[in-house]
């Protein structure tokens, strides 16, 4: 073979050596990639916990001449994050949207508000939710007024939209900020005669669901 031919050949065929070793590379970082990336997915993923709330929610203030109150929402809070993430504490703060106060309150409670069921004690009591990766857990959760020195006495009593505020305290709140939703539910009519043993119910003006992802 001609000394020139035989270069050609052997240029040749480096270049499909180098061809073929370049594409098994590409191939070889993109299985790694891939590999990566469900390690992180199923395994390695922080927990990102997402809270939801219906469009219609419920309101009772049972007692006279006490500040006590008891607002019923159904919660549900989902983890799209792989590893288990663990729900500390639900906190609830309801503004007057005339006066602008503001009355806070805290988880106590999960089931249905009933004063049949109050007086029987068959409520089971807020206790902190994990939540496994990918998964969601939906609970009615009764939140009461924090204490006696709460004021005003009742912040929910005219017939008004008042704005609610919800916040999700979990394992991670001292690496980021806690998860906030915040919503406005509208009270209809006024009958405190509801209270002797049911609700009143407050509803949305656009009847969305409300919806906030976890701060990341």
């Amino acid at each position: 073979m001609p000394e020139d031919l035989k270069i050609d050949a052997e240029s040749s065929e480096n270049k499909r050596k180098l061809g073929t070793a370049w594409v098994t590379t590409v191939f070889s970082a993109a299985a790694l990639l891939f590999s990566a990336y469900s390690l992180w997915e199923s395994r390695l993923k922080q927990p990102d916990l997402r809270v939801f709330v219906p469009s219609v929610i419920e309101y009772s203030a049972p007692y006279q001449n006490n500040n006590f109150e008891a607002i019923i929402i159904p919660v549900t809070i989902s983890n799209e994050g792989a590893r288990t993430g663990t729900v500390l504490s639900l906190e609830l703060d309801v503004t007057d949207s005339k006066t602008n106060q503001t009355k806070r309150f805290y988880a106590a409670n999960f089931g249905r508000w009933t004063m049949e069921r109050t007086r029987s004690g068959a409520y089971q009591a807020f206790a902190p939710i994990a939540l496994a990766g990918y998964s969601s857990r939906t609970e009615t959760v009764q939140f009461y007024t924090r204490g006696e020195e709460e004021q005003p006495p009742q912040i929910i009593r005219e017939t008004q939209p008042y704005r609610f505020t919800i916040t999700l305290r979990d394992v991670a709140d001292d690496r980021r900020t806690p998860a906030t939703i915040s919503f406005e539910r509208e009270l209809r009519h006024y009958d405190a005669r509801a209270f002797t043993n049911g609700t009143l119910w407050l509803y949305p003006k656009d009847w969305h669901t409300a919806s906030k992802v976890a701060a990341p």
